[in-house]
């Protein structure tokens, strides 16, 4: 296995137009919070009214895009040469894509989600009718799972092909678009693409934690019997500071991977005692009819614009999802492909949309299926809860409807640390590496330059919760995705490019990958790869 070390010096090039950018931003919408948060909400009211269909679109062309990458003859080709080995076991790499990408996030829209479905329901069904429920379960097993992977996925691949593949040196999306940019990519169009996808990251992340101290510090005063303050949300979010920046300290190995391995395991423990403690044949009955739904309509609901009947259902849930996911899609794929090196591409993309759909999935069938059982007997009234009091207080009424409801609760909220912990260190890694000179994939960024990004990321949260900026944050964000649509379409022709270029017509149902002698040295321009290099590999995939 190759030893990773610690890499190369900050890239200002790249580091200071992001920052500006950023404080360029935050600054006005704290000081002027009500009309910034107008313009940017005029500016995704825009973005999704009138482009809409193409966030769907694009969806369900990179689901179908992917499919054909992973089964047709480039899904065998090796993210690595010869010498290059996986380096995370496969259950411990699945868990730092799965950990990276969800975050505090789903222990939070799992239990609420399918509430908001079936007093609203989408495709013009009555409201509290049977099929409301049904279709409930059915739109958080959607939104939730194979096309938001499917947008994960895609820039990890031409990610991983240049930095083990080619040995390019440079973890950013600027690099991975080299096979289109060509030349460009060093130059201010390449800024330009990482300064965005920097900000989208720090935006991305800020929001999370604006959205996950309110549930946890809500849930901890009723453990601790401490009543609410902004002192107590900033003592959750110092504790959290210190959690993930001991993790990011540590790197890969020693601090990320343990982080999501625990993170898995406390999850499975919590959703199977849930699943337990019932009504379990509602929730595998509940799982199975959704899953049929969904898989028998997944057209349907991934075009779905209600055009006649003119309802908001798609734009406030499906296109504002396919937004938020697009928008997140640079940090996991720079994450991923940090952590993929010698796996094959049809490894790595049915990581993705196997293994991260069933882990949500997992998560809306149990704790979903949990609280609509709720709402549906009468038990507990959580669409009241919600409309009246907001998530928190309903996510906290309905765990203290579980038995032994005190320990489970301390456990929840453990859950909910180490999951957006997961999600910090990620994101810190990743901003680190964006602005590290040429840095490669066998170096971890400097230790000093996770850190600084782990303070700004946890000052940026203060900054957003104690002025009420988030909303406005948050929809910037989403409003960045729109721009980034062409990106991924720019980053699966780079991809394919590269693969054409590189090898040809030499390319079978078989794992195929480079010679370990035409490794190029970092920091030097790619190595032109011929044909006649090839090492093909007994393939221990796709037979």
């Amino acid at each position: 296995m190759n030893k990773v070390h610690t890499g190369t010096a900050l890239d200002g090039r790249v580091f200071w137009p992001s920052l500006i950018v950023i404080l360029g931003i935050t600054i006005p919408l704290v000081a002027f919070p009500e009309s910034g948060e107008a313009i940017i909400n005029q500016m995704f009211a825009f973005s999704t009214g009138k482009f809409g269909w193409l966030y769907l679109v694009s969806g369900l062309a990179v689901v179908a895009f992917l499919l054909w990458l992973a089964f047709g003859r480039y899904g065998n080709i090796r993210l690595g040469r010869d010498t290059d080995v996986p380096e995370f076991s496969y259950f411990s790499w699945v868990a730092m894509i799965f950990c990276g990408g969800i975050g505090i996030a789903i222990v939070n829209w799992a239990w609420v989600e399918p509430i908001y479905y079936f007093n609203a329901p989408p495709l013009n069904v009555a409201a509290h009718s049977r099929e409301a429920a049904e279709w409930a379960l059915t739109y958080g097993q959607f939104h939730w799972g194979v096309t938001p992977w499917a947008f994960y996925c895609l820039p990890a691949l031409p990610i991983a092909y240049s930095m083990y593949v080619r040995r390019q040196p440079g973890v950013r999306l600027s690099v991975a678009a080299r096979g289109v940019l060509g030349d460009k990519a060093n130059g201010w169009m390449g800024i330009l693409l990482d300064t965005i996808v920097v900000f989208g990251i720090v935006g991305g992340v800020g929001t999370s934690l604006g959205l996950a101290v309110p549930l946890v510090s809500t849930l901890a005063s009723d453990v601790f019997g401490i009543k609410p303050s902004f002192a107590f949300d900033m003592a959750i979010l110092s504790l959290w500071t210190l959690m993930f920046g001991m993790s990011v300290w540590f790197g890969l190995s020693k601090g990320i991977k343990i982080l999501s391995d625990i993170n898995v395991y406390l999850a499975l423990l919590l959703l199977a005692f849930v699943a337990i403690i019932g009504p379990t044949l509602m929730i595998i009955n509940g799982w199975a009819n959704s899953l049929g739904l969904m898989f028998n309509n997944f057209i349907h609901m991934s075009l779905w614009t209600d055009p006649i009947a003119k309802g908001s259902f798609p734009q406030d849930w499906t296109v504002f999802y396919w937004a938020w996911w697009i928008a997140y899609a640079p940090m996991m794929g720079l994450f991923v492909a940090r952590i993929s090196r010698g796996r094959t591409i049809k490894e790595l993309i049915l990581a993705e949309l196997v293994w991260g759909s069933l882990g949500c999935w997992v998560f809306f069938a149990v704790w979903g299926g949990y609280s609509l059982n709720l709402q549906l007997s009468g038990a507990l009234d959580v669409s009241a809860i919600l409309s009246q009091q907001g998530i928190p207080a309903a996510v906290l009424a309905i765990l203290k409807t579980i038995p032994f409801s005190g320990p489970i609760i301390a456990a929840f909220v453990l859950l909910c640390f180490v999951f957006l912990a997961t999600t910090l260190d990620s994101a810190a890694y990743v901003l680190a590496s964006v602005t590290s000179r040429e840095l490669n994939g066998y170096d971890e960024p400097q230790r000093w330059l996770r850190i600084v990004w782990a303070l700004l990321l946890a000052v940026i949260g203060i900054g957003l919760i104690k002025v009420g900026g988030l909303k406005a944050v948050q929809t910037s964000t989403i409003v960045v995705a729109l721009p980034l649509i062409p990106v991924l379409g720019v980053l699966a022709w780079s991809l394919v490019r590269m693969i054409r270029t590189d090898f040809g017509d030499q390319l079978e149902q078989r794992e195929v990958v480079l010679a370990a002698s035409q490794v190029a040295v970092p920091g030097h321009r790619e190595e032109t790869i011929r044909p006649d290099i090839l090492s093909p590999v007994a393939a221990t995939m796709g037979k």
